[in-house]
């Protein structure tokens, strides 16, 4: 299971809102391979397909591929806004950690 932090939540709903996009649910796909594992892209789809499955939390609509739904167990979707920018992150927990030797 996938989990949306309350304020992570309140800013999807309200990028939905703002985009005219009530009806889209938030897409997490692989985006690549790093030396902590998966890498983790996010975008606003309309579109399930039949290899996707739909989870839910705290009222926002997931989609994510079947194939990397396990990867994504434990992990948690936050809101940063700090003197770095603002943005939607995804802390997976289960990650391996990454050490000094790359710059990921």
């Amino acid at each position: 299971m996938v989990d949306i932090t309350d304020l992570a939540a309140d800013e999807l709903k309200n990028l939905l809102e703002q985009e005219n996009k009530q009806d889209h649910a938030l897409r997490i796909s692989m985006a690549g391979m790093g030396c902590s594992g998966i890498k983790y892209g996010m975008s606003l789809d309309d579109n399930k397909t039949e290899e996707d499955v739909e989870l839910s939390s705290n009222g926002v609509r997931i989609l994510v591929a079947s194939s990397i739904q396990e990867s994504l167990e434990g992990a948690e979707i936050d809101f940063i806004d700090d003197e770095s920018g603002k943005g939607f992150i995804i802390k997976d927990l289960n990650a391996p950690q990454c050490g000094s030797c790359c710059s990921c």
